[in-house]
């Protein structure tokens, strides 16, 4: 029923799947921006990586930016820095490789020359010392060129094994506020010397206080909080926040329904590591009320060897939240009418719009997720038609987003609507003739639950019609868009998508293309 469109409620989740994903696999995404180099120059970027003996592997990536990538280099990983203490090698198996004497050389050609160049494996030895650090030595050269360099760190940390309850179920009415006890224990042989916390959730669920040692930004399509403890958490011990944490649900969030979120516990070092890769780095905003805390509070403790967790994949909380009560939404649908003369070419902008109480396409299971049906009228030719509509109908798509030319549209709108918010479409028409048979704009609406259609509060305004006029009569300027049942303007565009972010969109994918894996 869905087929172009479920994987879509991952949106509303924010990054929550990306960051699991990044957890779990040694690889942790895209690196930072880095300025864009000017023609015919290339800049390297390698992480650094933390591991310890017992511990998981973890990825070192090199990425190339330049305005043009050549084709045919030479890239070259001097690890003899590191091969006391840790293993390393290629993640994937690739053409013209071999590793001599410390030094890996692979002969990259034609497609396997992209910006994200190599993929290497980082493992701790078993005889590993805490603290010991060396730096491996990337270079890349084109075929008759100079090589550039960069280095990544590779550091032996202390191990350490946090683990954080696997879900925590709250309910609560739209504009609630629900308690948050959020913890984490340190199931491993030695004390764990500090923690990060990062919460991310649904836009509908907001932390309810501004602690001096947290910091927010709204970003992926998710509400993200940051908090930093000094605490040490003994071995064996238990932690959580204070009374004081706590989430309230939006006014106009949908009831009933669920609100996601997820928690993640980190060592200090690991966080670094993983908000470098991951996190945005703009846009934070320091809270500044009392500190929150951890209870109960242990006394700190003075250490020098950074450590990184033994065991990431249990380190985090799925947060669900019930939403309690009985509101819902009108959806309408708004068609236009258009100006007929025959070789011009004009602009349908149709959609819906939502008349409220609640918020609507969230794409979260539970709650209204609305579909536009678009009928293009007999005497006109779709000329371009919008990123998120695609030819067919959802039973029967004929094509992909984006493509001009048929007569039925399915198009989805990946934004939340609040109360007044509205979707458009924006088509491209060339009049073939005026008359005809008028075109329509209908409104599917669905539950992800839920394997059929589902009705909104006014399924009377789910249709509206797209009709040719005789240029005489018709609107000029391209056709302007009335809105059914409302003199709300439309808000024009479409928002972000963050699925893997398609990283949906935040889970995130590598963009090597297709090789063996060992």
């Amino acid at each position: 029923m869905l087929s172009n469109s479920t994987r879509r409620w991952f949106a509303g989740l924010g990054v929550a799947g990306a960051f699991v994903a990044a957890s779990a696999t040694p690889a942790l995404g895209a690196p930072p921006a880095l300025p864009e180099p000017p023609a015919d120059d290339l800049l390297l970027y390698a992480n650094d990586a933390i591991v310890a003996p017992g511990g998981p592997a973890k990825a070192v990536t090199l990425y190339a930016f330049a305005e043009t990538l050549p084709k045919d280099v030479t890239v070259t990983v001097d690890h003899r820095a590191v091969d006391a203490f840790a293993d390393i090698t290629l993640t994937d198996r690739m053409p013209g490789c071999t590793d001599t004497a410390g030094v890996l050389t692979c002969q990259l050609k034609g497609a396997d020359v992209i910006d994200y160049v190599l993929d290497l494996t980082v493992k701790a030895k078993d005889t590993a010392e805490e603290g010991a650090k060396g730096d491996l030595l990337l270079s890349l050269a084109a075929k008759g060129g100079k090589a550039v360099s960069t280095r990544s760190t590779v550091e032996i940390g202390e191990g350490v094994d946090l683990r954080a309850p696997e879900q925590l179920h709250l309910s609560g009415a739209p504009g609630a506020t629900v308690r948050t006890p959020l913890g984490v224990a340190n199931i491993g042989d030695r004390d764990v010397h500090g923690t990060v916390l990062l919460l991310a959730s649904m836009p509908t669920l907001t932390p309810t206080a501004s602690y001096r040692n947290c910091s927010s930004v709204t970003d992926f399509g998710s509400q993200l909080t940051v908090c930093r403890f000094d605490d040490d958490i003994p071995a064996g011990a238990g932690r959580q926040l204070d009374s004081s944490s706590a989430l309230k649900i939006a006014g106009d969030a949908w009831a009933p329904s669920r609100q996601y979120g997820a928690a993640f516990w980190f060592t200090g070092a690991d966080f670094e590591e993983f908000a470098k890769e991951i996190l945005p780095q703009d846009g934070w905003q320091q809270g500044s009320g009392d500190a929150l805390t951890l209870v109960p509070a242990p006394s700190a403790q003075a250490r020098s060897l950074r450590q990184t967790d033994n065991d990431p994949t249990n380190n985090i909380t799925s947060v669900e939240v019930a939403v309690t009560g009985n509101q819902r939404a009108d959806l309408a649908a708004t068609g236009a009418e258009l100006p007929g003369t025959p070789g011009r070419t004009v602009t349908a902008k149709v959609g819906f719009v939502n008349h409220g109480p609640a918020m609507a396409n969230t794409w979260t299971p539970g709650e209204i997720v609305t579909i536009a049906q678009v009928t293009v009228p007999a005497g006109a030719k779709v000329v371009k038609a919008p990123e998120g509509c695609s030819p067919g109908t959802l039973e029967e798509p004929t094509g992909g987003y984006g493509e001009p030319g048929a007569r039925i549209y399915s198009c989805e709108w990946y934004d939340t609507l609040h109360a007044g918010d509205a979707a458009v479409f924006a088509f491209g028409l060339k009049i073939v003739e005026a008359g005809g048979a008028a075109g329509k704009v209908e409104l599917r609406h669905f539950d992800l639950d839920d394997k059929g259609q589902i009705a909104d509060l006014n399924p009377k305004n789910d249709a509206a019609a797209l009709v040719i006029a005789a240029a005489e009569g018709g609107q000029g300027g391209g056709g302007t868009l009335p809105i059914t049942g409302s003199s709300t303007g439309l808000i024009a565009g479409i928002g972000a998508l963050l699925l893997a972010a398609g990283f949906g969109g935040y889970v995130v994918a590598r963009r090597r293309k297709t090789r063996f894996v060992a």
